[in-house]
């Protein structure tokens, strides 16, 4: 089932997220219908905050990174398959010289700046089957699911952007919390004036 996507705004975006546990109401379910309304926005990562629920888990699909030029062969072979579910996440480190890529997101449509992260990262997480992982990721992958962490702590990638870039957007940021943006998929805006 496709989803609305919450727009910038929202209170519940700015929540820092709840651990769940494995009894978790419809779960399996839930997982299935983020990849799904990820997949209809074209989207490559998608965080529960996102769809209105303030819990620890988010979904990452890297596929689209596998034709990617820009990339090794390892990475592109690599990101190709890439797709987790990741619950109650810990990201315990993060190493090497920041960089700059341009950044998206669907809570966020039509807004695309260049943000600085650390390539590599060390997180802990539960897969959909509540067993636990520690595993280590780098370049494009490590930067999905930090943007993806970033969301169940309450932090958007736009916090990220330097006070003159924030002051350039910030029109722009109003409109999308009133509804005032063209998307082509299901949003939910927080300020958006009724219709009578």
């Amino acid at each position: 089932m496709i989803l609305p996507i919450i727009a910038y705004g929202d209170p519940v975006l700015r929540k820092e997220a709840e651990e769940i546990t494995k009894d978790y109401p419809q779960l399996n379910e839930l997982i299935e219908n983020m990849f799904e309304t990820m997949y209809e926005a074209r989207g490559i990562g998608l965080a529960a905050p996102q769809i209105g629920l303030p819990i620890r888990l988010f979904v990452v699909d890297a596929t689209p990174f596998g034709d990617d030029e820009d990339l090794s062969e390892e990475e592109q072979k690599f990101v190709s398959t890439f797709k987790k579910v990741f619950v109650n996440a810990k990201i315990l480190e993060e190493s090497g010289d920041e960089w700059a890529f341009n950044e998206g997101c669907l809570s966020i449509p039509d807004v695309r700046e260049d943000v600085f992260r650390q390539p590599n990262i060390v997180i802990e997480y539960l897969d959909e089957n509540f067993r636990k992982q520690k595993e280590s990721f780098n370049g494009i992958v490590a930067r999905i699911i930090q943007h993806e962490y970033d969301h169940i702590e309450g932090i958007l990638f736009t916090d990220k952007l330097s006070p003159l870039k924030k002051r350039l957007i910030k029109g722009k940021l109003e409109n999308i919390s009133k509804g005032k943006v063209s998307v082509d998929y299901r949003m939910k805006f927080p300020n958006a004036k009724k219709k009578r």
